[in-house]
């Protein structure tokens, strides 16, 4: 089956490249951002407008409301089905975003073996992670540093779970993922730009959700009941502006939170993508014409596929 991916860091302008592309390739895009399959949330995960699904389809979006643990495991198994069905059709599925684990379980067809737990272990980590996360995380890197560097420091559920794992069966949580990287036939596209640029595409992007009504979209949800800890609130944006609407910290303060770790999960972003040697790189400062950009982009798709070697 064929699949074609644009993925890379926040901000550098992934989505309106892909819908060009996808215009011009007939393919429908698969939304490859974990926080954009929550209902409500999208002003905070930059989700694709009424207007750009009315160009091109977009699936992947809308999924689940955001008191509900959506995994990468349920996010596999919905792409899965929609790559299987677009082919089907004759149509080319475009995975576009930037949330690296949900990319890899994809185009390296994750198995998800079950893994067992154990309450009462759960129980002692919860406690522990109350007193000091970083401590696990550290337990974590020391243990299993494979998983710990896919797990971001703060994602308390996330090393709760590796670290239950690998007391509950003595192997690290890592070792419970298999791969296939020939799973399909991929061109996979990676978009980047100079630091200094991109950080300040950052900075204006997250002006603009603030604009646009971001503490509006947050405040909302809160009353409604979503609240930390929930993983949907652990998004970029969205915790901070909790912690603002709760009186811990000023506008001004929350705004300068927010960049600054939306420039960290970029960063973060790159060294996770860099890692896969079949992402060809394109620098969007490069060309001054999205048109010349769009177009290299096509003709690499469009060889990479018809070249494929099963």
């Amino acid at each position: 089956m064929k699949l074609a991916a644009i993925v890379g860091p926040t901000a550098v302008g992934k989505t309106q490249i892909a819908l060009e592309v996808a215009e011009r390739l007939g393919g429908e895009i698969l939304s490859c951002d974990s926080m954009q399959v929550y209902r409500g949330m999208d002003i905070g995960t930059a989700k694709a407008s009424p207007q750009d699904r009315a160009r091109v389809p977009h699936h992947l979006l809308d999924l689940v409301d955001p008191g509900v643990n959506y995994t990468v495991a349920d996010y596999q198994q919905a792409a899965r089905e929609l790559i299987q069905q677009l082919n089907q059709r004759g149509v080319l599925p475009i995975m576009v975003g930037g949330t690296g684990l949900y990319y890899q379980a994809v185009v390296d067809n994750y198995h998800f073996l079950p893994m067992p737990g154990r309450r009462e272990v759960r129980r002692r980590l919860e406690e522990e992670a109350d007193l000091s996360l970083a401590a696990l995380f550290e337990r974590l890197r020391r243990v299993d540093p494979a998983a710990a560097r896919v797990i971001k420091p703060g994602d308390r559920k996330r090393i709760i779970r590796a670290l239950e794992v690998y007391e509950v069966t003595g192997l690290p949580f890592s070792s419970f993922q298999v791969r296939d990287r020939n799973a399909y036939r991929l061109a996979a596209v990676g978009l980047f730009t100079e630091r200094r640029e991109l950080y300040r595409r950052i900075e204006e992007r997250v002006d603009k959700m603030i604009e646009d009504g971001l503490v509006e979209e947050v405040a909302g949800l809160y009353r409604r009941g979503y609240d930390l800890p929930l993983n949907s609130m652990q998004a970029l944006g969205y915790r901070q502006v909790l912690h603002y609407l709760k009186g811990y910290t000023t506008l001004p303060e929350t705004v300068a939170a927010i960049k600054k770790e939306t420039r960290r999960y970029a960063k973060r972003q790159m060294t996770w993508f860099r890692k896969d040697d079949r992402i060809k790189w394109f620098n969007v400062a490069e060309y001054k014409e999205t048109g010349y950009l769009v177009e290299k982009i096509c003709d690499y798709i469009s060889r990479t596929l018809e070249n494929h070697v099963e």
